[in-house]
């Protein structure tokens, strides 16, 4: 298939551009044309704007890129930052998509857990409905509205809500381990909230898994099938790491340290991957300590 990447130097993106390297034709969209060269070889057409793209040429699009929720301080100018690298690309999309004669027939778009705003310990699926309204769910519901647009008989549109991707280097797990290595991690306010999480594989294997399904579409939880509460990531965390976690961090201190973006640290969801699952995905990691156990931390 003729597959186009944004956000492609990420995460994410780099665990499926390295995975449908050797099976697709990937066009990447990038502002640094070098880097993707760098990154992934000659094999790999790298484009600086979508005016590059014949879109009536493209087969699937996968729609990654955004700034990084948890790297700075929710100022105004960074929450601004945060919605617009989401929102304006996506629209400009789904206009190509949408102005194309024989256009993609999938676009896999990114979203996150925090698409439900902060939640109880209650385990909740793809229809739960009482989303809680704060940033994140601001985030998240207008990224997605906007991928939908691209919806119809020629179009299918999935939206996977990515939880905390648990990967060998980069993502939440890069900014824990120095301090529990050193012996100082800690449960974070209470640790009673509860942590969505997904192995790097699995997340790769589900994009996959929906690429090769034409039949799927719709919203999809890209989580592990058991979340875990703080207490039990740090208590796992630091069991994998042969470390103590003794140092619990308090909500005030949080707050004060993060802002408003100590949100995310402080609240969480249980999200359960009932669409996936019902669909026929088997996750290769459905325990957080399998999941540790396999990374070299």
């Amino acid at each position: 298939m003729r597959i186009l990447v944004t956000g492609a130097t990420g995460l994410v993106g780099t665990a499926l551009v390295n995975l449908w390297q050797p099976h697709h034709q990937i066009t990447v969209l990038s502002r640094f044309a070098d880097k993707v060269s760098q990154k992934f070889g000659t094999t790999v057409k790298a484009v600086t704007t979508l005016q590059q793209v014949d879109f009536n040429q493209i087969d699937v699009v996968v729609n990654l890129a955004g700034e990084s929720i948890a790297d700075k301080r929710w100022t105004n100018s960074q929450k601004t930052r945060i919605c617009q690298s989401r929102w304006q690309l996506t629209e400009q999309l789904v206009s190509c998509i949408q102005q194309a004669t024989t256009p993609p027939h999938t676009l896999l778009n990114a979203s996150a857990v925090g698409f439900y705003g902060r939640q109880s310990g209650e385990t909740i699926d793809e229809s739960y409905q009482s989303y809680y309204p704060e940033f994140s769910h601001d985030i998240c519901a207008r990224w997605e509205n906007l991928a939908n647009r691209a919806n119809s008989a020629q179009t299918r549109v999935c939206i996977l809500r990515l939880g905390i991707v648990l990967a060998p280097r980069g993502g939440a797990l890069a900014k824990m381990l120095p301090a529990f290595k050193l012996g100082l991690g800690g449960r974070i306010g209470s640790g009673e909230q509860y942590m969505s999480w997904i192995h790097l594989d699995d997340v790769s294997a589900a994009f996959d898994f929906l690429l090769q399904h034409p039949e799927l579409k719709g919203v999809f939880n890209a989580t592990a099938p058991m979340a875990v509460t703080n207490k039990q990531w740090t208590k796992l965390l630091a069991e994998r790491l042969g470390k103590p976690a003794m140092l619990p961090v308090p909500a005030m201190v949080v707050r004060l340290l993060f802002g408003e973006m100590s949100d995310i640290l402080l609240f969480g969801q249980n999200v359960y991957p009932k669409q996936l699952l019902d669909a026929g995905f088997h996750f290769k990691y459905n325990q957080l300590r399998a999941a540790l156990q396999a990374l070299p931390l």
